[in-house]
């Protein structure tokens, strides 16, 4: 993750290292040779992609100079990456939230444990129907992410789960599949992780967004410090809004998405929410030839 361009860009590279010296590990190693047990532990997880996300962004801005975004945003934890994009966030901040973000998710995980699905093939009303009918009591299942029509994840109790993935099985989806991690994004279960977030997001020194940014769970613009404060401390129990943030920028004229960092799972969405959009996945060195065209 990352490491054919920290290979190619100084910068790049640059700033792994400062990730290494401001988290005090070689978060580098990790990224680039693993093991995979370790990569796949969400505090190192999600910092590890904060971190390839800026490098690419950073060699982006220096490539391309005169290469600027109308709007950003960030899929859960890449909102944080999107408003050091935005000029809304240092990237020594972010880093540290980002690590703070994923160990108290790790902690709620474990003393609330849970789990999320993906759900193909239903659309939101139904699921969200059999979402409310699979709930009992303290057994809670939820939407966590609107990722596309027809792609939908849902997060909570394993049993609440369970009970909805046979409903949506039954209601005609033609996939529920149990995804491999051991918490619940997206829940009320990590509400055990949201009085200490909100104390790491009260900490920060936030500015008002350069350019706007749309929020997880508003889908709107976050135009505000205020507002990006509410957005992230209500991020980790509620839906991420990811369809309606599309379909918001396509409103506003946007018609060409460059996605940053590692994979290219936001362009294949994007593609389902419409077909017509142009998308383009930024990770590799070779993947920066494509911006030439659009600058």
């Amino acid at each position: 993750m990352g490491q054919q361009l920290a290979a190619v860009y100084p910068l790049a590279n640059q700033t792994s290292m400062d990730a290494d010296s401001l988290l005090g590990y070689s978060l580098s190693t990790i990224s680039w040779s693993g093991p995979d047990e370790q990569l796949n532990d969400t505090i190192n997880t999600q910092p590890a992609l904060f971190v390839h996300s800026i490098a690419v962004l950073r060699v982006i801005q220096e490539k391309y100079p005169g290469l600027h975004p109308a709007f950003v945003a960030g899929h859960s934890m890449g909102e944080l990456s999107a408003l050091v994009s935005v000029g809304s966030l240092n990237f020594e901040e972010g880093l540290l939230l980002v690590r703070k973000r994923g160990e108290l998710m790790k902690q709620a995980g474990e003393k609330s444990p849970g789990g999320m699905a993906a759900i193909l093939g239903l659309d939101i009303d139904t699921l969200e129907k059999i979402c409310s009918a699979a709930s009992k009591d303290t057994e809670i299942v939820q939407i966590a992410n609107d990722n596309c029509p027809g792609q939908v994840v849902i997060s909570g109790a394993s049993a609440a789960l369970e009970r909805a993935m046979q409903s949506s099985k039954d209601a005609g989806a033609r996939r529920a599949v149990r995804l491999a991690v051991s918490i619940a994004a997206h829940s009320p279960l990590m509400i055990h992780a949201q009085d200490s977030f909100n104390q790491a997001v009260d900490s920060v020194q936030f500015t008002d967004p350069t350019i706007p940014i749309i929020g997880n769970v508003s889908a709107l613009p976050l135009l505000k410090v205020e507002d990006i404060r509410i957005d992230l401390q209500a991020q980790l129990n509620s839906r991420v809004r990811w369809t309606e943030t599309i379909q918001l920028l396509l409103s506003k004229g946007v018609s060409t998405f460059i996605e940053i960092g590692n994979n290219s799972v936001l362009v294949g969405l994007l593609k389902r929410i419409d077909r017509k959009a142009r998308g383009y996945s930024i990770r590799n060195p070779e993947d920066l030839e494509i911006l030439s065209t659009i600058e």
